[in-house]
């Protein structure tokens, strides 16, 4: 099956959205199809609590947010990069006002919380469930579009690119729907990966079933630069609830006064960092880590019990009910938390207008890389770098449509066989899945060493290269093609590690504790396959 349209969409979360509508406003007449390998709400922006950091208060300043960023990136981010998404901070939080996003309101203003490495409270949410908010606003916005298609169960498995004499341009994409097991070429002069990230690569995570780190995989493949993947947020603190779902305490509930204290009451915190439960998620988390090592416990506590019961139960309902579900009512008793994989802070090299190696190609949000993050991302920069993103890759691929002409390449990638020939082999996808995230979660977590590494290069490296024969030999299912890319991903993660023997930001070897300058520079691989 062929389709052709002007604009591809890659993913349905805060950038994906964000960009289209955009790209509908600056191209009326324009063709545009998004793609999505689940439902439309199932996307890592969809799971938000916390919010988007944005200088909207007299008594902040955007020299000061760059500042918190830049501290928090430890010697690795673009200060040219953060004072531009800095600065337009105000402009997208208005922007998403009047796509209906709904955030809370403090009197006649934005209610504005505070999150760790902040040194203002700045962060513009709804509630706790702000991502939830966004992504209704911006989908059906979206839906009220015409020109705007959205295919729902449809997985990209590889871009499709075209070489004109030596130069290599996107085209579209090669897709998938395992529902009607079809395979479909989506032909497109733009497209645009806004894929999100690749926590399920980790045992113990935060982020949604589809975070499997496909666009970092499928741009690689083609032939994109990816820089500072070893750079994995892991967020302090999730709900330890074995046998359940992971569910994930916002950092604004230590924003609002919750405190961090060992299962015989020791705060955790105190003599860490001078913002103690406020200190950057790298800190929060090591500490964790190096608390639940020495004491041999399985969680620590986070308590809220001191403040009002009605102010916790309003400014976090999702967090107090999913809590009483599970048997913890947050207004009465400390919540046990551990850390888990978060946030990936590298991704596929871009400029802040979305540009990428390729032509035709443009990324943005979570799978991209500009040097907004560093080696750490601060605490709700990551929406807010989204969307000030998909704007200006807006912008940029939309002048990129209109001046290049648009060819179908002659020749496509890939002979997609699919049978019912092997149903039996589905127990070795499940079985090869949860050993790549119990390798990764153990010898590539938060804090790791040269031999460990090597050893889960080896591990990784064996299932990398039996599922890319399997890909080719078997019928295709979601699983099997996810399974390629968390191995492609987790390969690449490895790889960047072993290159940076040294600790800074999100990345810790503990034969390696001490920062490098030398080293103060991003970790770029590029496919050596084009």
């Amino acid at each position: 099956m062929e389709y052709r349209y002007d604009f591809l969409i890659v993913g349905t979360g805060i950038a994906g959205l964000f960009y289209s509508l955009k790209i509908a406003e600056l191209n009326p007449n324009a063709k545009i199809a998004i793609v999505t390998k689940k439902s439309e709400e199932d996307t890592s922006t969809n799971k938000a609590q916390g919010g988007i950091a944005a200088v909207l208060s007299n008594t902040d300043s955007f020299e000061s947010h760059i500042n918190d960023t830049l501290s928090t990136g430890q010697g690795l981010c673009d200060k040219e990069i953060v004072t531009k998404i800095v600065e337009n901070g105000p402009t997208v939080i208005d922007e998403l006002m009047k796509y209906g996003v709904k955030f809370s309101i403090d009197g006649e203003n934005l209610a504005m919380g505070r999150e760790g490495g902040h040194t203002h409270s700045r962060v513009v949410h709804a509630a706790d469930f702000t991502g939830q908010e966004i992504e209704r606003g911006l989908l059906e916005s979206c839906r009220a579009v015409d020109n705007i298609d959205i295919y729902k169960d449809h997985i990209v498995l590889d871009l499709i690119t075209h070489k004109a004499s030596e130069n290599v341009s996107c085209c579209g994409a090669f897709v998938f729907s395992e529902d009607d097991r079809t395979f479909c070429s989506f032909y497109a002069a733009v497209t645009m990966l806004a894929s999100g990230g690749l926590g399920q690569i980790y045992f113990h995570n935060t982020n949604p079933k589809i975070a499997t780190g496909d666009g970092v995989a499928i741009a690689y493949r083609a032939g994109c630069s990816v820089a500072n993947l070893e750079f994995v947020q892991f967020h302090p603190t999730t709900l330890y609830n074995p046998g359940r779902w992971p569910f994930l305490i916002s950092e604004a509930v230590r924003g609002e006064g919750g405190r961090l204290l060992t299962v015989d009451g020791r705060f955790v915190m105190e003599a860490v960092h001078e913002l103690k439960d406020l200190a950057p998620r790298d800190i929060v988390a090591r500490a964790i880590d190096k608390e639940l090592k020495e004491s041999g416990e399985e969680y620590v506590l986070l308590d809220i019990s001191h403040l009002d019961e009605k102010f916790i139960i309003e400014r976090f309902p999702t967090i107090y009910q999913e809590c009483l579900n599970r048997g913890f009512d947050i207004t009465k008793r400390d919540i046990p938390v551990v850390p888990a994989a978060h946030y990936s802070c590298g991704g596929v090299v871009a400029t802040i207008d979305g540009e990428t190696d390729i032509p035709g190609l443009f990324v943005s949000g979570e799978v991209a890389h500009t040097g907004m993050h560093g080696a750490n991302r601060l605490a709700s920069n990551s929406l807010l770098e989204a969307v000030v993103m998909a704007k200006m890759s807006a912008i940029k691929s939309s002048e990129y449509y209109k001046n290049n002409d648009y060819s179908k390449p002659t020749t496509v990638c890939g002979n997609f066989y699919s049978s019912l020939k092997y149903p039996r082999n589905k127990i070795l996808i499940a079985h090869d899945r949860r050993e790549l995230s119990r390798v990764m979660s153990d010898f590539v977590g938060i804090v790791r060493s040269k031999d460990r590494l090597l050893l889960a290069l080896e591990k990784v490296q064996k299932i990398h290269d039996a599922i890319e024969q399997y890909y080719l030999a078997t019928p295709a299912t979601y699983g099997i093609v996810e399974l390629r890319n968390m191995a492609t991903v987790s390969t690449l993660i490895i790889k960047s590690a072993l290159m940076r023997l040294e600790s800074r930001g999100l990345h810790y070897m503990e034969d390696y504790p001490e920062t490098n300058n030398r080293l103060q520079k991003n970790t770029i691989l590029k496919s050596d396959l084009t």
